[in-house]
């Protein structure tokens, strides 16, 4: 039993087999079999987090959609064509800050298993280099439909759009601006509620 992430080689590919059985409090994701540690999220990220969350949701329950948000720690294991594939068999496990799943299917008590339809990541001065580049590629891959990165210093949201299987750029946003997110069009965030301290 692996109590501790000292216990691991950071240099060895694991599944997702692997992961379930790890019993340490660190958070880690598992991007293509390799470890990534997270680090501890500011205040800011959670007030962030908590508004934009709090917003999805209310939204969802009013318009009784389909849809379910999910906030980090949530597993969500990336695998193309997922039916039928065993634990042995995935090698993405990932915590997305915010993400939205509309295929319910994708839904079970470990988490979601395949792409979610929105992911809503809050970037901070130590991975903004994972989030804007590497996980970018990862989500664009993976076809998640829409990936919002957020950036709580500068106060901005950069909104992508999968189109042909590539991300389109549809703008940077900031706290004068209201967003929509595609995959949700009669959602409006007023940003400047979501970046309120």
């Amino acid at each position: 039993m692996i109590h501790s992430l000292s216990q691991l080689d950071i240099d060895k590919t694991y599944t997702y087999a692997d992961y379930l059985t790890w019993q340490f409090e660190q958070l880690v994701e598992l991007v293509k079999g390799k470890i990534f540690p997270m680090s501890a999220p500011s205040r800011l990220h959670q007030e962030i987090s908590l508004n934009l969350g709090t917003a999805i949701h209310t939204f969802l329950k009013k318009k009784q959609a389909k849809c379910k948000v999910y906030v980090a720690p949530f597993d969500v294991r990336l695998v193309k064509n997922s039916f039928g594939k065993t634990e042995k068999e995935i090698y993405t496990v990932v915590q997305p800050d915010i993400c939205v799943i509309c295929d319910l299917e994708k839904l079970d008590d470990k988490g979601c298993l395949g792409s979610p339809d929105l992911i809503i990541e809050i970037v901070s001065p130590n991975n903004s280099q994972r989030d804007v580049k590497d996980k970018f590629e990862l989500y664009q891959e993976n076809e998640v439909k829409e990936y919002w990165i957020v950036r709580p210093y500068e106060k901005t949201v950069q909104q992508f759009v999968l189109e042909n299987e590539k991300y389109a750029f549809k703008g940077t946003f900031t706290p004068q601006d209201s967003l929509s997110p595609f995959v949700l069009p009669d959602l409006v965030v007023s940003l400047e509620k979501i970046f309120e301290e």
